[in-house]
């Protein structure tokens, strides 16, 4: 039986303290961060009924970290690295050999280099495997609205990212023109030097969302906001966008206002075996408001890891290469992992919603379908 553990913790102190401990919704946000930062990482609930269509077998468990975004962004380095060498060291006891970082645990200090000297067990951010199903589901979705890559632009948000950079490396081969959009304008503009050798999309930076998105056909964004960056009025008829970000880069204004728009959760992933999380819509429990047997990629990277007997830090540091991303979606498709159809704002999306929204944004029929 293969060992992996995979740390979360809660993107908004209120909600989702409150899922599990009621009384929260009484108290301010800074009283519950208060004492999510005095708490202790806890087991959130065992993984059972992972299985590979090889037959190997894994068991894994949830360990929560007990702070924020805001909090793992704006508190001292060695604070975050403290409690999350603890969420480690809980997972070494149980006998994990592999430790995924989830949500903003991959994003804070160095990406995780610190916390695998700290271990001893290996550990992996889980990005490569986001890029790829990140670059999937966007072209999937693309062409279920009609949208043919290879005509189409791109924008990526959050370009010079980890993630982010090697989206766009790996579409800027396959489509039209591409949109890098950033914070910072000199990171922008090398990544854009070091694309123009491998693009065949026309290629342009701006630091300005909307403009990066006016044209844009399909959008991956990717960014470490702590809130919400991508508004209603930014997005063009008839686009796709693909959020990978955690906590989403898209406002729920989106979901409400623009009924012309497909958006998407990126790196959603159906698990091999009958795959149970305790926690899943239990009253009085951690609900994450997921399917059973799925979860994001990040976590999907972990587990396959474990299957595939590859107790190493396969993802680390604020870089992915290709190459990575390529060798992991290879090991994934192994063992049975697969994209589990399209999710947005939490809910399941359905084939009928998506041909309503294409058929409002006017968009031709769906390609290869």
């Amino acid at each position: 039986m293969q060992r992996f553990a995979f740390i979360i913790h809660p993107l908004e102190a209120k909600r989702d303290v409150a899922r599990k401990y009621p009384i929260a919704r009484l108290f301010p946000e800074r009283a519950i961060e208060w004492y999510l930062a005095n708490a202790e990482p806890q087991i959130v609930c065992k993984v059972t009924g992972l299985r590979s269509m090889t037959g190997v077998e894994a068991e894994g468990w949830l360990i929560l970290c007990p702070m924020t975004p805001r909090q793992l962004l704006s508190f001292p380095l060695e604070k975050v690295w403290e409690k999350l060498t603890r969420c480690g060291e809980i997972a070494q006891d149980l006998g994990a050999g592999i430790v995924g970082l989830g949500a903003f645990t991959s994003v804070v200090g160095d990406g995780g280099i610190t916390l695998s000297k700290r271990l001893r067990s290996a550990v992996t951010t889980g990005n490569s495997y986001t890029v790829a199903t990140a670059i999937e589901g966007a072209v999937e979705a693309g062409h279920q609205m009609g949208i043919n890559p290879a005509e189409a632009t791109v924008a990526v948000v959050g370009a010079t990212g980890s993630i982010g950079a090697t989206c766009a490396e790996m579409l800027a081969r396959q489509v039209r023109a591409m949109n890098l959009v950033g914070r910072d304008t000199g990171r922008l503009d090398d990544l854009k030097r070091r694309l123009g050798s491998l693009a065949t999309a026309k290629l342009t930076v701006t630091t300005d969302i909307a403009a990066g998105l006016r044209d844009a056909d399909i959008v991956i964004t990717v960014s470490s906001a702590a809130k919400a960056i991508v508004r209603p009025e930014h997005i063009k008829s008839g686009a796709v966008v693909c959020d990978v970000a955690r906590p989403r880069d898209v406002s729920v204004e989106v979901a409400k206002r623009r009924k012309d728009v497909l958006v998407i959760e990126g790196g959603v992933v159906q698990l091999p075996g009958d795959v149970h999380f305790p926690f899943e819509r239990k009253p009085g429990e951690f609900d994450f408001s997921f399917p059973p047997g799925t979860s994001y990629a990040c976590m999907a990277e972990t587990m396959a890891l474990a299957l595939d007997d590859r107790y190493e830090s396969f993802t680390l540091g604020k870089e992915v290469t290709v190459r990575q991303v390529e060798e992991i979606n290879h090991i994934c498709r192994r063992h049975g992992f697969r994209l589990a159809g399209f999710r947005s704002f939490e809910k399941a999306i359905t084939q009928q919603e998506i041909e309503r929204i294409r058929k409002n944004a006017g968009r031709p029929e769906p390609i290869g379908i």
